[in-house]
């Protein structure tokens, strides 16, 4: 046994094991289920292409050895990043914790409520600093959360008559440049007609929709947005503004002045730069809009005692059920970052954000004063952290480089940048005599920082904010340590048991592919610093998307696009390009089955496209007919088919070649939904059953942690004839020569989580990834097994096998009044996060293992499930008053002197001995969601208010 391989430590079942499983399921060997399980026709015929897998030790030495090669220079080039302290307490409690970054997103509300309450102090900050009355749990980055905005205003327009039908949309030219190219790719789509101009010469025609403004502008001049607001308003037009996070502190609440959105990122918040991302964007709105409001939302709501409980509001799903009439496909937060976003609020306090921001302006200040004082023509009249000088730029560039030190030159006559917390008046003097030597003249000595005030007087922080006890109170490290652990006790993580969700891909998250996150020389690079001084990165970047384009068997790969629902939007918005390039301009039908995730049909409505829903079979899969006929009726306007494979109803489907080949007889090209690519690696590809585009989750088969719903990353792999179109920057060339504009605000999307699935792939190795999928097939056909003659599983293949996960028919036990729910519920008690519930078929459970599951961990959850059989076989649809609708049983409930139920404490809290060793204890009783759906709380209300509500 060589214990060096990762594959060995990655992987679950043992090889002994293995042999085990395969004599449960009557067969010899692994190979056998394979044949019997995928298509022979898909098959690869030859290993991947990959480099010789690394051990642990080996890949650490080797990140290391590459983080070496970026340039970590002073950097002042803001753009919506700079540099930050990330708390210590927060990046070992959080960052670098397990228990947080491998949860699930909390659909089960009674075993995350910790993860929820860090997410309600999320929207409370975001909701005190920009004034607004409801914010939802994060969104991806700054700018897709504006084009989210601007989506958000196109759609309520209808609601006023004299609106309807107007697509105008104003666009300040002070915006950030990767938001206008954002907006760009948004609007062209959906009819918006953007105009971009000064904020001074708008002249409020009752032509625009709507407008949006950034605070402070790029160049980091404050206009008078109360103003603009206040006509905007007159002439109906809603604003959104893209407001800098940490400048709220000192700027007052857009909120205050009649803003319709409010968006932006909080990476200012103690979040490493990390070469673009991941960061938690914000969006804030009007309670009137919630209903339009993208992403998720936490709610207060109360338990089956009555008890305040937190859960996801039904928000969270709108915008999946509406499918094709949805305004937004947004399925992954960023969670992980608005967690840590949130404690630095926390930590910090109002204080201590007071604090760090006065400090920075009035360094800003002082900065400036010693500038004019060399001579130097500073123009913003009204700023907070970012100076704009007149000058020779050239001139200032040559000496900065020499110093290690980042500006940003908009042009050849003018320099800016913006001072950040990390500042300290040694970098301030550095600076002076950066500009000093850039004119010939002899440097100017700063020994103190000057108290200043360069805000216009209009915009003036006079409303309170952060002033609900959680802000007020964990100020030492002990307390917010203690805090922390808290909050991570009341979640159910990877840490303590498998999490079987279908779809989703709960996999391990190797701790060697995890660390390098925290590291200097990876954290603090900015995603528009000369690529030079990138290079460790762009060599990683690099490879991953030759990894990646090698294994889905296609031409190019582009990793910009940062979640699987931006992947489907950039996979399409390639395909609309390739048809419009041979002036096939009309091709906008696009085929989806009627099993596909929300998301599918969502993504194609926003790339402009007309959904046609085509039919599937009683055995689960596309009904070819069906779908001939369809693509034949639109054959001179088809541009794409949307497929997921293996089928989301966890089958191989055989006819896969032959409906690809339909679509491209008559003119289309086919998209394939990655998110099943688990059963797919080193088997098969996406290239060899016809596809044309793919993206990939690579928060799901290339283990980057779900991090209780978020990072996510959602590359997109294509083929030649698509690789002109790979999505482009307006800052550093990435993307074909035809690239279309950005998909997200930094050029390779969120970089620092490609980290992590460069070294999955690195240390597996082309053997290692295809074992792992077989074992992952290996686990999902043994649980299927294991619980026949107690569950059903709807669909198989055509030998009777399933893929990597499986339906489970829970519908029967209606009869005995037990709902699907209820069964979710109960497999707490038995310390596990129930499998993905009634997706996608209402009253089922979809499971999926994973090869990272040992068998006895699959064989506790095989037990807990037939247990809780033999527990529905036991009540009746008029005893309600029984284990499964009593679920989950709380320590407050076993504990308490009444115990008023007809079964015993002991069958309640450990039906089976294996849980008395490990006990998980849910939090709260079962949430009351429709309560909490009549009562939309999304802050950290005062207790009367909830009271009241």
């Amino acid at each position: 046994m060589n214990t060096n391989a990762f594959a060995l430590r990655h992987i679950g079942p043992r090889e002994d094991d293995q042999k085990q499983m395969l004599n449960t399921i009557g067969l010899e060997t692994l190979d056998e289920l394979i044949y019997e399980t995928i298509p022979d026709d898909i098959r690869l015929k030859k290993e991947l292409n990959l480099d010789e897998p690394m051990t642990e030790h080996e890949y650490l030495l080797h990140i290391h050895d590459l983080s070496k090669k970026n340039k970590a220079y002073k950097t002042y080039i803001g753009l919506g990043y700079h540099p930050t302290i990330l708390p210590a307490v927060i990046q070992r409690n959080i960052l670098e914790n397990p228990g947080w970054y491998t949860a699930y997103t909390p659909y089960q509300a009674e075993i995350a409520q910790g993860r929820l309450e860090a997410l309600l102090n999320f929207q409370t900050m975001v909701i005190d600093l920009t004034g607004m009355e409801i914010a939802n749990a994060s969104l991806l980055d700054e700018s897709t959360a504006a084009a989210e905005a601007m989506s958000l205003l196109f759609a309520v327009r209808e609601r006023d008559q004299k609106k309807a039908g107007i697509n105008k949309f104003f666009v300040s030219e002070n915006i950030l440049p990767q938001t206008l190219s954002l907006l760009q790719t948004r609007a062209n789509p959906i009819g918006i007609e953007l105009v971009i101009g000064k904020e001074e010469a708008f002249d409020f025609s009752e032509a625009f929709f709507g407008a949006i403004l950034q605070y402070p502008g790029k160049d980091g001049q404050i206009t008078d947005i109360k103003s603009f607001i206040s006509q905007a308003s007159d002439a109906r037009i809603k604003v959104a503004v893209a407001a800098d996070f940490l400048s709220l502190v000192k700027l007052e609440a857009p909120g205050q002045f009649g803003a319709d959105v409010v968006i932006g990122t909080t990476q200012r918040f103690g979040i490493p730069m990390g070469y673009g991302g991941p960061h938690a964007a914000y969006f804030a709105t009007k309670e009137a809009y919630k209903r339009d409001l993208p992403g998720r939302i936490i709610g207060v709501t109360k338990d089956a005692n009555g008890n305040r409980a937190l859960r996801m509001a039904l928000q969270t799903r709108e915008q999946h059920i509406k499918r094709d009439k949805a305004t937004s496909n947004i399925c992954t937060a960023q969670v992980l970052l608005a967690v840590m976003a949130s404690m630095y609020g926390v930590y910090h306090g109002p204080k201590g954000l007071k604090f760090i921001a006065n400090k920075i302006h009035n360094k800003t200040a002082t900065l400036a004063r010693a500038l004019e004082k060399l001579g130097y023509k500073q123009l913003n009249t009204s700023y907070f952290d970012t100076l704009q000088i007149k000058t020779k730029a050239k001139k200032v560039k040559k000496v900065a480089t020499k110093k290690k030190v980042n500006l940003f030159y908009p042009d050849s006559k003018t320099v800016t940048f913006s001072i950040n917390e990390t500042t300290s008046i040694r970098d301030i003097n550095y600076l002076i005599a950066i500009f000093a030597e850039a004119a010939n003249k002899e440097t100017i000595t700063i020994s103190k920082i000057e108290q200043a005030n360069n805000i216009l007087e209009t915009v003036q922080r006079q409303s309170d904010f952060l002033t609900d006890a959680v802000f007020n109170t964990h100020h030492s490290e002990t307390e917010l340590m203690r805090y922390i652990k808290s909050l991570e006790r009341k979640d159910l993580a990877l840490n303590h048991s498998m999490i079987s969700l279908g779809s989703c891909t709960m996999k391990l998250n190797a701790a060697s592919e995890m660390l390098p996150l925290s590291w200097f020389k990876w954290g603090n690079i900015h995603p528009f610093a000369p690529l030079k001084q990138a290079k460790g990165y762009l060599t990683i970047l690099k490879e991953l998307e030759d990894q990646l384009t090698e294994i889905t068997g296609f031409a190019a790969t582009s990793l910009q696009p940062n979640s699987g629902a931006q992947g489907e939007f950039a996979g399409l918005m390639v395909i609309k390009a390739y048809h419009e390039s041979r002036n096939d301009h009309h091709r906008n039908i696009c085929l989806i089955p009627s099993s596909a995730h929300g998301t599918n049909p969502a993504s194609a409505v926003m790339a402009g496209m007309k959904v046609v829903v085509t039919k599937s079979t009683a055995e689960g899969n596309i009904d070819v007919d069906d779908l001939r006929e369809k693509a034949e009726l639109h054959k001179d306007n088809l541009s794409a088919l949307m497929v997921t494979y293996p089928s989301t109803h966890g089958v191989y489907e055989s006819a896969i070649k032959e409906i690809t080949k339909i679509i491209h007889d008559n003119g289309g090209q086919v998209y394939m939904d990655g998110a099943n690519m688990n059963a797919q690696v080193g088997l098969t590809n996406p290239g060899n059953i016809g596809a044309d585009v793919c993206h990939l989750n690579l928060h799901k088969t290339f283990a980057i942690p779900h991090g209780g719903g978020g990072p996510g990353v959602g590359p997109i792999c294509v083929a030649k004839q698509l690789v002109p179109f790979l999505p482009g920057s307006p800052l550093v060339k990435v993307g074909g020569k035809q690239a279309i504009t950005a998909i997200s605000a930094a050029p390779f999307g969120s970089a620092l989580a490609c980290l992590i699935s460069y070294g999955y792939i690195k240390m597996l190795g082309a053997q290692g990834l295809t074992e792992s999928t077989k074992i992952a097939i290996l686990n999902a056909n043994y649980i299927k097994q294991r619980l026949q003659g107690n569950f059903d599983t709807l669909y198989s293949g055509e030998r009777g096998r399933a893929a990597h996960e499986m339906i489970v028919d829970c519908r029967p036990f209606k009869a005995n009044g037990i709902e699907v729910t209820d069964i979710a519920k109960r497999l707490m008690d038995y310390g596990f996060h129930a499998p993905t519930v009634s997706f996608p078929v209402a009253g089922t459970l979809m499971i999926e293992p994973t090869e990272s599951e040992s068998k006895a961990e699959i064989d506790r959850f095989c037990d807990a499930m037939i247990s809780i059989k033999k527990e529905i076989d036991n009540v009746t649809k008029e005893d309600a008053n029984n284990l499964l609708k009593n679920a989950p049983h709380t320590l407050h409930m076993i504990t308490a002197n009444d115990w008023n139920f007809p079964y015993s404490r002991e069958a309640a809290a450990f039906p089976l001995e294996y849980v008395r060793d490990n006990k998980f204890w849910p939090s709260v009783r079962r949430v009351d969601d429709a309560y909490g759906d009549r009562n939309l709380i999304c802050s950290c209300a005062p207790i009367e208010t909830y009271a009241e509500a």
